[in-house]
């Protein structure tokens, strides 16, 4: 669909036909520690596309030899390398998760489930497996997150998080503008708007590998806050 084309709504919504094989886009930003880890879990149908936003730690060149695609994401900031993720993806249907080591590429079958399910968009609802796994910030900017959410469109998730399964083409379609820390809240605001079927599955939430860039301190914690709020009132 072009740019800047309407959202699918449920009228016009079309299945991918085919889901033998899903872009897996993964932003990334120095995180050599934990590449091993994430390409080595990769499922037989994921393909992961490594999109490096400024790694300085040789990230890009390993998961080259890990035998990701890497892509270049020059502009700073999680939105703008997921959308350049998303723009170099081929397959019919993509995700998107972190590349720390916090979620299990494993777990995406779930997210696969509910999308034959019947869903549109999926996301991964995050349940951490240790106390340090979801850091107190982040803990409170999501549930200031997740209220603006039910405000605004009704949508009863317990969720923004960062693991996410749709068609291609219709997140294209969605026209997502955010490029920090709001795009994944732009992308579920905007599907709801269009009508679309959402639903959330638990996924198991670790503690990352390496030192967060963004939301691991309270001063990361209110800058997602800051960025989320503005999509919510856009």
């Amino acid at each position: 669909m072009a740019r800047g084309a309407p959202a699918p709504t449920e009228r016009t919504y079309r299945r991918p036909m085919d889901l033998r094989a899903v872009d897996v886009i993964l932003p990334c930003l120095d995180e050599v520690e934990a590449l091993p880890w994430v390409l080595g879990r990769m499922p037989a149908w994921a393909r992961p596309i490594v999109v490096d936003n400024g790694s300085s730690d040789g990230s890009a060149d390993l998961a080259r030899e890990l035998g990701a695609t890497v892509v270049v994401a020059a502009q700073r900031g999680y939105g703008a390398a997921c959308h350049v993720g998303l723009e170099a993806a081929t397959t019919d249907l993509v995700a998107f998760m972190d590349a720390d080591a916090s979620l299990d590429p494993q777990q995406l079958g779930r997210l696969m489930e509910a999308y034959r399910g019947g869903r549109q968009l999926v996301t991964g609802r995050r349940v951490p497996r240790s106390a340090g796994a979801w850091p107190w910030p982040l803990r409170l900017a999501n549930r200031v997150v997740v209220a603006g959410l039910r405000r605004r469109c009704g949508l009863r998730l317990r969720d923004v998080g960062p693991m996410r399964l749709a068609p291609r083409a219709h997140l294209l379609a969605l026209n997502v503008r955010d490029r920090r820390s709001g795009y994944p809240l732009e992308t579920v605001l905007r599907a709801a708007r269009a009508g679309w079927a959402i639903d959330e599955v638990d996924v198991d939430y670790r503690p990352r590998c390496g030192r967060s860039k963004v939301t691991g301190s309270p001063r990361g914690a209110a800058q997602t806050v800051r960025d989320m709020s503005r999509v919510l009132s856009s």
